[in-house]
């Protein structure tokens, strides 16, 4: 009797031992799936593209939502007795909305918000620029801690920042609890934007690979940056002032997971790793300077514009809601465009990098000086999609020429460089909501726009500096020579030994090393493969 008492007990046991057991067995083959180098790093390209997509979405979903949040504010506040100015005239029904002193649905904008009056332009322009603010602050300090400690933790860091101020806006009811959640992006975006690009630099060691994988990233930039503003002012219309933030929180979350899925952050498997360059000694390099300098310059136009576009299109061409929102979006394809061809180019002509960072500067300047003359919406779109097409040019070419400066010049690690060049266009973006409202209003926008596109036709040809890097050797790297003195770690003790051994069995016949330079296409790629072995720190 006991044995038949057992059966039916045992049967549901044995099931569901099975059934761990098959679970136990593919969570194993997942986890080695994703740990499979070429798997992994396409996940982590993902990830990155849309960390970058999220932190440009949420810097410019803003556009068509917060003059409406300071007006409802402002609103609020005088219903409450405070001595406020009366507002531009709108619609009685827009304050007569929901609790708070928010505008109803049926009197948001869907596209772009009326003009804000003086004061109210004023905290706007503090509110954009504190983000790049202390994203400019921040970045020296978070490239040196990518540096020391890897790229996935800082990553899940500025990921974690990011969540955290995407949900301060989602419900945030005065100004100061947005400007603490506006600064609060900038302290995610320092430690996110730079550890991304940096990790797909690390992942992606050949110059083709690379260069199509920043140009991806760039595209995810670019994506965001333009497709933002109607994406908020549409939800923003017809779902409330919570939606929109509440869906790109939602989406870093998901990016966080994945990122922890994919990759372990908290690993110590950088203990032994290659000690970065301080960033102050990438700062005074020439060939790094000459870049950071033509970042800033090339994003200065778009950063200077957007603030200013709008009011030069209502007064000049009478502009409705609608062209006012929908300016930057046309310029999408031609900023795409401009990734797609300098990738194309980059591979079959790697040594002319300058030059297209270069034509992209030109085309800026151009597009920029002729932008005044416009006096209708399709006739704006020309210079405008003429100045996302030179940015996309500039960037494409010019990102992974830092990791290349790095790779021959210093040791291969990418945070701190990388965080030069956020540096670089966090100036452009903290100036251009606080300084070219100024300009406009002293100079007028004709100048504004004369003096951009001639700094970047100035500019252009001082990347001509750039033209001889490709003849730089990088077995003359810092990270050789370091590896020429006494081993430090077991690191630097294996690559000795590799080292010693591919010296033994690749001795040229005579002795002495070939001086001949063939950019790219020898020197610098018998190199990348002999060290290959030195990028991948997974």
């Amino acid at each position: 009797m006991e044995p038949e008492a057992a059966g039916p007990t045992g049967g549901p046991r044995s099931a569901v031992e099975k059934l761990s057991e098959a679970m136990g067995q593919r969570t194993k083959a997942l986890g080695s799936a994703l740990q499979e180098t070429h798997r992994q790093r396409r996940l982590l390209l993902v990830i990155v593209c849309v960390v970058l997509l999220l932190d440009n979405m949420l810097y410019m979903v803003i556009v068509p939502i917060i003059p409406d949040y300071i007006a409802a504010m402002g609103a609020a506040g005088h219903q409450q007795g405070a001595p406020l100015p009366p507002p531009p005239p709108q619609p009685p029904s827009a304050l007569n909305g929901s609790a708070g002193g928010w505008p109803s649905n049926a009197s948001k904008p869907l596209l772009r918000p009326r003009y804000p009056a003086d004061n109210e332009d004023i905290k706007i322009g503090v509110l954009f620029a504190s983000k790049a603010i202390l994203q400019l602050l921040v970045n020296p300090l978070s490239g040196t801690f990518i540096d020391r400690v890897g790229y996935a933790l800082p990553l899940l860091i500025g990921l974690g920042v990011m969540f955290l101020s995407t949900l301060i806006f989602a419900f945030a009811e005065n100004y100061g609890t947005l400007f603490v959640a506006r600064s609060l992006q900038g302290l995610g975006s320092a430690f996110a934007d730079t550890s991304g690009i940096a990790l797909i630099a690390d992942k992606y060691t050949e110059e083709s690979e690379r260069n199509r994988a920043l140009g991806i990233a760039l595209a995810f930039i670019s994506f965001g940056s333009l497709v933002a503003p109607p994406f908020g002012g549409i939800l923003y219309h017809f779902a409330g002032k919570r939606v929109p933030f509440l869906v790109l929180a939602s989406i870093c979350l998901v990016d966080g997971l994945l990122l922890l899925l994919v990759i372990k952050p908290f690993d110590r498997a950088r203990d032994n790793m290659p000690v970065g360059t301080p960033i102050y000694r990438l700062m005074i390099d020439p060939y790094i300077a000459v870049v950071a300098g033509a970042l800033t310059t090339c994003n200065i136009p778009l950063a200077f514009l957007e603030p200013t576009i709008a009011n030069w299109m209502m007064k000049t061409m009478d502009a409705n809601e609608w062209e006012m929102g929908l300016t930057w979006l046309p310029a999408f394809i031609p900023h795409v465009l401009g990734v797609y061809i300098t990738v194309k180019l980059a591979d079959k002509y790697p040594h002319l990098q300058w030059f297209y960072g270069a034509l992209g500067m030109t085309i800026i300047g151009a597009s920029s000086c002729v932008l005044p003359a416009c006096r209708n919406f399709g006739q704006l779109m020309i210079p405008l999609c003429g100045i996302c097409f030179g940015i996309a040019l500039v960037d494409t070419a010019l990102l992974p020429t830092l990791a290349f400066l790095v790779d021959v010049r210093y040791v291969s690690v990418y945070g701190s460089v990388y965080a030069i060049a956020d540096i670089s266009y966090s100036v452009a973006y903290a100036l251009g909501p606080i300084v070219a409202g100024e300009i406009v209003h002293s100079f007028g926008f004709v100048q504004l726009n004369l003096g951009m596109g001639l700094a970047n036709v100035l500019y252009a040809p001082v990347l001509l500096l750039l033209k001889n890097i490709c003849q730089i050797k990088p077995s003359f790297s810092e990270r050789n020579i370091l590896l020429d003195e006494e081993p430090k770690g077991l690191y630097d003790t294996i690559k000795m030994e590799e080292r010693k051994g591919k010296g033994r069995s690749l001795q040229p016949v005579g002795g002495a090393e070939g001086n001949s330079v063939d950019p790219f296409h020898r020197d610098f790629r018998a190199a990348s493969e002999e060290d290959s072995s030195d990028y991948d720190y997974t």
